[in-house]
């Protein structure tokens, strides 16, 4: 060994201190996005937590959860999510959290896009998982990896047609939409013969293995940014679908993590409105104005940075929150961020929302 190479051992060590000791693969097991929000949070400047009103949401979703039974279960007891405990759920999953992203709409009310499916109008993420489960009616092998890179079987004419919509708006990012799916399926084939359970198998139960494993062997996973002279990560999409495997699998087969407590939340929009509603979150003016006047925040924008780090930050703090009241809750982030992405929905069906979602448009979330 060289003078100016590191000392393998001594890198171990410092691992380990740091808490990001790596496996026997090479491969860290922890993920870092909690430590990288905590620094947006402790250098924000448009966004804060107020504590207080964290101990009042803490209280409400404390209550909430335990009223509604908030479980597991509850990912698999919607309708439109697969119920079989197999491969084709996995693939389901998988293919679902690719394109996982972007289903705000400029165009408001009853024009905007969604997907007629079980003769209901879906929109929003569910917009998304209708538009599957319709193309698996049609025969048409969307969730099959091999499917994705035969350029004569997945077109982008192909894809808008499975993403077809009941009115005249259309599914944003289409194209991207179809990138992500070819380059996960030639990923796929080169790295993991094509089987996403050989992804799943190769990070041996371990969810912050799972979630690096994404983010280093396929680009559009890898949701990382620059934040005051630092590399911040999110991993909103890789987090959530390890969180789904778990959710659907109801913690065992190919949902089994010993680590599940090392996912945050995933930082999008809806979480980040609904922190704001409950009086977790607090804005600038400035910021508060820009997402009123619904104006555009570009992706990886200071304040778009800082509104995601803090949201995963807060909800952090609403966990221990929680636990402070009730130890034996078994709660972890992932619940808390299910609970909270469906509250916000329940309040925009009720017009109860006090601020917009701020609007990025990014494959990210």
């Amino acid at each position: 060994m060289s003078d100016d190479e590191a000392d393998p051992e001594l890198l171990e060590m410092l691992r380990k201190s740091l808490g990001i000791s790596s496996g026997e693969d090479g491969l860290a097991r922890t993920t870092g996005v909690l430590e990288d929000a905590e620094y947006i949070y402790n250098n924000s400047i448009d966004v804060a937590i107020d504590m207080r009103g964290t101990q009042a949401a803490a209280s409400l979703v404390h209550s909430q959860m335990l009223e509604r039974g908030y479980s597991t279960q509850t990912w698999s007891e919607h309708e439109l999510h697969p119920k079989s405990k197999d491969e084709r759920t996995v693939n389901f999953i998988f293919t679902v959290d690719l394109l996982n992203f972007s289903f705000w709409s400029e165009i408001s009310g009853d024009e905007r896009f969604c997907v007629e499916y079980r003769g209901r109008r879906w929109t929003g993420y569910w917009s998304l998982v209708a538009a599957l489960q319709r193309a698996l009616d049609e025969d048409i092998p969307i969730t099959t990896p091999s499917f994705w890179i035969d350029s004569k079987d997945l077109t982008q004419a192909r894809l808008r047609h499975i993403f077809r919509s009941a009115t005249d708006g259309q599914i944003p990012l289409l194209v991207e939409r179809l990138d992500c799916l070819q380059e996960a399926g030639r990923v796929l084939e080169a790295n993991y013969d094509s089987s996403i359970l050989s992804l799943i198998e190769s990070a041996n139960k371990t969810a912050g293995s799972l979630v690096n494993l994404l983010a280093r062997d396929f680009p559009c996973f890898r949701d990382e940014h620059r934040f005051e002279g630092k590399k911040v990560r999110f991993l909103k999409r890789a987090q959530i679908f390890v969180a789904d495997l778990w959710a659907a699998f109801n913690g065992e087969g190919y949902g089994e993590f010993m680590d599940i407590h090392e996912l945050t939340m995933f930082a999008d929009y809806r979480v980040p409105q609904i922190l704001h509603t409950l009086g977790v979150l607090i804005y600038s003016p400035p910021l508060e104005n820009h997402i009123r006047a619904l104006r555009l925040i570009e992706p990886g924008d200071s304040r778009e940075v800082q509104l995601r780090g803090c949201s995963i930050w807060a909800v952090e703090l609403l966990r221990r929150e929680i636990l402070k009241r009730c130890s034996d809750m078994g709660v972890n982030s992932v619940l808390i961020d299910f609970f909270l992405y469906d509250l916000a929905k329940e309040r925009e069906k009720e017009g109860m929302e006090a601020v917009p979602h701020h609007r990025t448009r990014s494959i990210w979330y």
